[in-house]
């Protein structure tokens, strides 16, 4: 069973490989000093292809893929993620890779907050034009991170359905394919607003949204200040936040094969971008949330850096592999869902977004 891990850092990617989820070979830096906020395993038709969503300060932002673990790349000539001529909007970063429920459908999440559709396997991309020109885009604000769709959720199985989410706007969902698009935030609140405005029906500060295919109406969100559990694919949400120690975090992660686990990083908020106590832990809850369990085994004492929205992920495999990254550029793996913990890299720069996947048999 070979495994294919993704690290993006802000100089570079860096891949992972592994017969056996122990012993791991490390190349790179791929895409060397540039910025790499978001990575894909997709192992879809057959075939795994590995994208990295690449941001030159001198060339600006690039998808890239690669059909042989990384060892060449290709990319669209003249970028690939580009608005329109005439569009009032500059790609910046591409803060997310999604692949869609259809083979060769894959989606681009954007800084400014855009959201572009590809149906060549993220050979060329287009705007989703309705996202761009909802009118609640000029009033959505930004997290101290910068305005961007870090969030793409296709709908496993509906083509037409996709959820999206934004810091700081809150959620959306198309159900008409991208015709047109809803905010879904009923119940998150925004602490951060004046007292008595806390729950507008966007502009919310969502970190990260999760979903298991196999249980699509259910969502979860990691919030600036919040963690929640949808049953209704985002028409209402309830907090999910009593056990934690902290409610502030940026990613949330679905076990792949049990829809009601699911893991977070918990950080101490605006008392202190690191783990409460400075003790690197992972939280998981067995029950969608009800309660949750420290998971620390392995894992440093002291501990005081961040794990950022897309820096955390499972492998789909069975038992589940999980890999979070850090902003002190360490890596770590757990291969018995979250039971121990080890590192597999260390001294990298600081760490962005952490993707892995078992290669596809073909």
């Amino acid at each position: 069973m070979a495994t294919t891990v993704m690290i993006g850092t802000r100089k570079g990617l860096w891949v992972g490989r592994s017969e056996d989820r122990d012993d791991w070979s490390l190349s790179g830096p791929h895409h060397d000093m540039e910025e790499v906020y978001s990575c894909l395993v997709d192992t879809r038709g057959g075939r795994t292809r590995l994208f990295a969503g690449a941001s030159s300060p001198w060339l600006g932002p690039q998808v890239r893929w690669s059909d042989d673990h990384g060892a060449t790349w290709q990319e669209t000539a003249g970028g690939g993620v580009r608005f329109p001529e005439g569009s009032d909007g500059t790609v910046e970063r591409i803060w997310q890779l999604a692949p869609g429920a259809e083979d060769g459908v894959v989606y681009a999440g954007t800084e400014p907050g855009a959201v572009f559709r590809s149906v060549d396997h993220g050979e060329t991309f287009t705007l989703e034009q309705a996202l761009w020109d909802h009118p609640h885009r000029p009033e959505w604000g930004e997290g101290f991170g910068g305005q961007a769709f870090h969030t793409v959720l296709p709908h496993p199985t509906d083509p037409s359905s996709v959820t999206a989410a934004l810091s700081t706007g809150g959620v959306y969902r198309t159900t008409d394919g991208g015709a047109s698009w809803e905010p879904r935030n009923q119940g998150i609140r925004a602490d951060f607003l004046p007292e008595g405005q806390q729950l507008p029906e966007f502009g919310q500060c969502v970190h990260k949204v999760a979903r298991h295919p196999s249980r699509p109406e259910r969502l979860y969100a990691q919030n600036h200040g919040g963690v929640y559990r949808s049953d209704d694919e985002g028409g209402s949400w309830t907090s999910i936040a009593d056990g934690l120690p902290s409610d502030f975090g940026f990613p949330i992660v679905v076990h792949p094969h049990q829809p009601d686990t699911i893991y977070v990083f918990p950080l101490g908020g605006g008392d202190g971008r690191y783990p409460p106590e400075g003790r690197a832990r992972v939280w998981r809850s067995r029950d969608a949330g009800e309660s949750w369990e420290p998971l620390d085994r392995g894992l440093p004492e002291q501990f005081y850096v961040a794990v950022m929205r897309d820096a955390f992920c499972t492998d789909g495999a069975d038992p589940a592999g999980l890999y979070f990254g850090a902003r002190n550029g360490s890596v770590w793996a757990s291969t018995d869902e979250g039971g121990s913990w080890r590192e597999i890299a260390r001294d990298l720069p600081d760490v962005m977004s952490v993707r892995a996947g078992v290669d596809a048999a073909g």
